[in-house]
């Protein structure tokens, strides 16, 4: 990794943020997956819950184990986890295959409830997310890795945090939420010089806001 610029040349010889480690699960999610726009009220529920294992823990280590996740929690269906019961719980706590933390589990459980009231009530998840996608004035004017370690929340994932624990989520803190901005294309946080970082504000800026 170039310690001033925070990038990495991938297998293809091209920059990339560094992140990713040149590890092959982790590089295709970089390049396909992370900062790209998502509207589907599945996956936006599933990373937000996902970021919430996180905590304490690696984006890799839950990223090896997404599909045990998604086996265990039903695909994500928020209707099917907000109807789980305890012996789901348990259920869950014997499961080797997922982070095996009760506060976590029973979080996500709640979570889905709650993230059926909120759907209701905006027309979806998606609506809700991306009414606090920052303006121009709230981004810096380069993304580099200076800005990013000085930055691991701001104040529209804090004022997001806050919306949330108001309306009785957990595990939603504004680190958690600014990682989830992050990988949903709320913002474009690739590098300066990353070969993503063009691709994906061309989709960002093609990319049909919910309403």
């Amino acid at each position: 990794m170039d310690e001033k610029t925070g990038l990495l040349a991938g297998p293809d010889g091209f920059a990339r943020c560094f992140w990713h480690g040149n590890l092959p699960d982790y590089l295709h999610y970089h390049d396909h997956e992370w900062g790209r726009p998502v509207t589907d009220d599945r996956r936006l529920f599933e990373k937000i819950c996902l970021e919430g294992f996180q905590s304490g823990l690696s984006w890799l280590t839950i990223l090896r184990k997404r599909e045990n996740f998604r086996e265990a929690f039903a695909g994500f269906d928020i209707d099917k986890i907000a109807a789980f019961t305890e012996q789901d719980v348990e259920r869950l706590l014997g499961n080797a295959g997922i982070i095996r933390h009760r506060g976590k589990i029973v979080s996500t459980i709640n979570n889905a409830k709650r993230a059926r009231e909120l759907a209701n009530e905006a027309g979806s998840l998606a609506a809700w997310f991306w009414k606090f996608e920052p303006g121009p004035d709230e981004r810096p004017e380069i993304v580099d890795l200076a800005h990013l370690r000085a930055n691991p929340t701001t104040a529209v994932s804090v004022r997001i945090s806050k919306e949330l624990k108001k309306r009785g989520w957990s595990f939603v803190g504004p680190t958690t939420v600014y990682a989830f901005m992050q990988a949903m294309g709320l913002v474009n946080d690739h590098l300066e010089g990353c070969v993503c970082r063009e691709q994906v504000e061309a989709e960002r800026k093609a990319f049909k806001r919910p309403k």
